[in-house]
């Protein structure tokens, strides 16, 4: 479905953009395309006075947190090195952006981003991050499942697994959501909105 609408209020949530995770190959669109493009929403997002969502994923060091359950497909035994969760240098450092860490792979479960969300009377999210069929679905699911209007930048997504994305943004995002390319997202969010400057 084509982009038609953003609500008066408006979020940007930006998925998993964080050291362990945009070093790896991802496909179709490389992690800095992803990461240009996501950067171009923000400092749009910022410069209008709209929420900008940062969600990270993280673990306790003892692995206590993380989702239990028997699966076929498990991850692969991995050490992460020291700095892997935090936000990349060209996102962070922003005063006004909120902050979440997820335990799962969607960023609604275990997490306060629906009450921050509401607290602000946001109505619409748009998605953008890493991965397309993991972080950015499940959260979008879950945003439906809420009740938010949902806009997925289609550009500014990417996964490890080139048939998962598609899968994901040919079947899965358009009966929960509308989507457009970074581009159009820019246009129609300044074009309804006058400048405010920098969120504080």
């Amino acid at each position: 479905m084509a982009l038609t609408t953003l609500d008066e209020r408006t979020a940007l949530v930006l998925i998993d953009l964080q050291n362990g995770i945009v070093g790896g190959p991802v496909t179709p669109h490389s992690a800095a395309q992803v990461i240009d493009r996501s950067v171009e929403l923000a400092d749009t997002f910022r410069a209008h006075g709209a929420p900008v969502v940062l969600v990270r994923v993280s673990f306790a060091a003892d692995d206590a947190d993380l989702v239990p359950g028997r699966n076929e497909t498990p991850g692969p035994a991995w050490t992460p090195p020291a700095g892997w969760d935090q936000i990349i240098d060209q996102l962070a450092g922003h005063d006004g952006d909120i902050m979440v860490t997820k335990r799962n792979w969607g960023a609604f479960y275990g997490t306060d981003l629906d009450l921050q969300l509401r607290r602000r009377g946001v109505t619409q999210i748009v998605l953008a991050g890493i991965a397309t069929s993991i972080g950015v679905e499940s959260t979008a699911r879950a945003a439906h499942e809420h009740g938010y209007h949902i806009t997925i930048a289609t550009d500014a997504v990417s996964d490890r697994d080139a048939e998962a994305h598609r899968n994901s943004v040919e079947r899965i995002f358009p009966r929960l959501s509308e989507s457009g390319t970074t581009a159009e997202i820019v246009e129609l969010f300044t074009k309804t909105r006058p400048s405010s400057g920098p969120a504080s």
